[in-house]
């Protein structure tokens, strides 16, 4: 491409000075319409980024409110957690009293009325039938919910029982350890048994298959053998 330069050489001398001058002020106009456009356009870039920020940063406060309310709601939440878990625990606080308290009722009958029951069903006469600590040599003790001590045939037997509203295959196996570590500190027969208000049949079975000898006295029939001829 030939330059406006070379160009103008090719005119006559008496037209190519003003001919420079047109061209100057042509480029001096095209540079600053160039100028101007450009720094209209960067204008809009500018305008509508600060546009975006300010979207960016109205959004980003609507957020910091919402983890704000976020946080309040978990803070409510864990409060009303701690409540729930403080209710359960006085519920089981007031249940575990209970069932203490009922379990020591069941002992109470079973004390009571025991030696009768052992006497018409067992021919055991009971001289001792209370609830007590064994203490071992080693210091170590077992607490006994129904001890009785008696003669059968004239001949010394431990009575040796637990009372259970219900009596699962876990109870059974925790009173079979219990009765070898009685057995072997007493050295003498020892007569189990169990007074509970239910057992279901196949932890029957098992009880006795794990502890020979168990006898099982539901607290209903215990009245009734007494009444018995």
């Amino acid at each position: 491409m030939i330059s406006y330069n070379k160009l103008i050489e090719q005119l006559p001398m008496e037209v190519q000075f003003p001919m420079m001058k047109i061209l100057d002020q042509l480029r001096e106009e095209v540079l600053d319409t160039v100028t101007k456009a450009d720094f209209k356009t960067l204008e809009n870039v500018v305008s509508a980024l600060g546009d975006k920020m300010l979207e960016l940063a109205e959004a980003q406060k609507r957020t910091e409110l919402r983890v704000e309310e976020l946080a309040e709601a978990q803070k409510r939440t864990e409060e009303t957690l701690r409540e729930v878990v403080k209710k359960q625990d006085r519920m089981a606080k007031e249940l575990g009293g209970l069932s203490t308290s009922f379990g020591y009722f069941l002992e109470n009958e079973a004390i009571a009325f025991l030696p009768e029951v052992l006497k018409k069903k067992k021919d055991i006469d009971i001289q001792v039938m209370d609830r007590r600590y064994i203490v071992y040599a080693d210091g170590k003790d077992d607490e006994i919910n129904i001890y009785g001590e008696g003669l059968e045939s004239g001949k010394k037997i431990y009575v040796i029982g637990e009372s259970k509203s219900q009596f699962g295959k876990k109870d059974a196996d925790r009173f079979q350890k219990l009765l070898q570590r009685v057995s072997a500190h007493v050295r003498a027969k020892v007569y189990p048994l169990i007074v509970t208000h239910s057992v279901h049949p196949t932890v029957e079975e098992y009880a006795k298959k794990t502890i020979p000898g168990l006898e099982f006295y539901k607290s209903y029939e215990m009245k009734l053998k007494m009444s018995e001829p």
